[in-house]
């Protein structure tokens, strides 16, 4: 059947790069095709000359002045406040009033508090990616919208793209976040691939003798998520108004250090960005910076500005601020994964692995050893393992019956009834295949590698020398009615 409507979701949005990139790193595509100046039609004179200096964007549609607005956001000059304002649709002195004095709430009184220089860069840099989080869930709602039929939805097919396993020279808050998601998929994975698999033969009767693979991630994942794990302790630090990340890493090695084989203290390693703990993942060990992490996951909005963008002349702006709830970042995250893992579960998943071949981002280069460390961490090596000793493919026996019964429709004696699990032993046991490559279960018929794809050669053979045999009868019967028809005529 066609499918009816194609729906669009967003997990673990990367919006770190809005205000900063690794080395070697790169930058959103529509930043570099902004500033390529490759459609003539994006090309114009500015309003402002911060504008005209860093990016030539005729500002006619509002979606692509919040896109400058993410852009200007961070690279704030207060000297061009009244440019970078006008694009906001805000009054210039609110704005920096807001920025440098934000009124803050004690207790049931509201105050008027005092910002250094480092406090409001950090708030311009939170205010930028929450722009640019808002503008992206903006356009995937008015995309969804705009392909929805309104059609009845029974069935779905899912594609789930997701940020791989990160392990830089400085990883912090973000990639902890990436790696946790990482860690749940390959987890869901290897239930999947490996215990559920062989479940599934001992409740269909398989003769299987159980095999641990040792590929278990629970106790990874619990150190990151279950209460006392990591990020327990962190929202808990994030309550403190004294907490800091010092107090934070305390309660770290208090709870962990020596307790936990997953968590370990960092080697120093000379030339090498500091790091505070260690953690044992399934795709290697990852060091981890946690400076700013309570500000990280507070993901603070200077609620001030935030006020002033809803009353913005910018209709969209506002429309994008309307509704203003504070939350812990890892929090978001935890309850949007539930939910995704939630919908796996619910599916016949297939999986697709990408493996980089280098470390240096070179074209053509490929480092065995790096390929087949990702290719063991991944349980692909594990996998395929289990498929050359398991049976890899199953049938119902009705659909394998009404399959393949042209293969030999003699085999299942008609006029009869006979049921679906006989009926495939007898047409199995009339072929000219390998007998031990399959075995019968209570509801299924179970094949190792291979058998299959035979099995799916010998019918397109046998439709193939029907299809022929048709067609040969077919062009002889109207040849025959021309030549009676010639002999007819003469």
């Amino acid at each position: 059947s066609t499918p009816t409507f194609i729906f669009y979701g967003s997990y673990l949005l990367e919006k770190s790069r809005v205000t900063y990139q690794l080395k070697a790193e790169r930058d959103y595509h529509i930043f570099y095709q902004i500033l390529s100046q490759q459609k003539p039609e994006l090309l114009g004179k500015c309003e402002t000359g911060l504008l005209r200096e860093h990016v030539h964007v005729r500002l006619k549609r509002q979606r692509c002045t919040c896109i400058c607005i993410y852009i200007y956001i961070y690279i704030f000059n207060f000297s061009d406040a009244d440019k970078v304002a006008y694009l906001m649709g805000l009054n210039s002195a609110d704005l920096i009033k807001g920025l440098c004095h934000p009124r803050v709430k004690v207790g049931n009184e509201w105050v008027t508090k005092g910002q250094n220089v480092n406090q409001v860069y950090y708030a311009i840099g939170a205010l930028s990616k929450s722009v640019y989080e808002k503008m992206f869930l903006w356009m995937v709602v008015r995309i969804n919208q705009s392909l929805d039929t309104k059609q009845p939805r029974q069935y779905f097919i899912g594609v789930l793209d997701i940020a791989g396993f990160e392990i830089f020279d400085f990883n912090t808050f973000e990639q902890l976040c990436i790696n946790f998601t990482n860690e749940k998929l390959q987890q869901f994975f290897n239930h999947h691939m490996f215990v559920l698999e062989q479940e599934e033969y001992k409740k269909e009767g398989i003769e299987w003798e159980f095999i641990d693979f040792g590929m278990d991630l629970q106790a990874c994942i619990d150190l990151i998520e279950k209460p006392m794990g990591i990020m327990s302790i962190l929202e808990e630090e994030c309550m403190f108004p004294k907490a800091s990340d010092t107090t934070f890493k305390a309660k770290l090695y208090d709870n962990h250090l020596g307790k936990s084989n997953n968590f370990q203290k960092p080697r120093i390693i000379k030339g090498k960005p500091e790091a505070h703990f260690s953690l044992v993942h399934y795709a290697g060990t990852v060091d981890y910076n946690i400076m700013n992490w309570l500000v990280k996951n507070k993901d603070p909005l200077n609620e001030t500005v935030v006020g002033l963008f809803q009353k913005s002349n910018l209709k969209l702006l506002g429309i994008l601020f309307a509704e203003f709830i504070q939350s812990y970042l890892f929090k978001n995250l935890q309850e949007n994964l539930n939910k995704l893992m939630t919908n796996l579960r619910s599916t016949h998943p297939h999986f697709v692995r990408c493996l980089i071949p280098n470390e240096t981002k070179t074209p053509g280069a490929m480092e065995n050893p790096l390929v087949m460390h990702q290719l063991r961490c991944n349980g692909v090596l594990e996998g395929i393992r289990i498929c050359r000793k398991g049976f890899p493919n199953r049938i119902l026996y009705g659909d394998f019956k009404q399959r393949y019964r042209i293969l030999n429709p003699n085999a299942i004696p008609e006029g009869q009834f006979i049921d679906n699990k006989k009926a495939a032993e007898k047409l199995l046991g009339s072929l000219d295949i390998d007998h031990n490559q399959y075995k019968l279960g209570h509801t299924k018929v179970f094949f190792k590698a291979g058998l299959l794809g035979q099995l799916e050669e010998m019918r397109d053979d046998r439709l193939a020398l029907i299809i022929t045999g048709i067609q040969a009868r077919s062009r002889g019967l109207l040849a025959r009615i021309e030549f009676q028809k010639i002999v007819e005529r003469r």
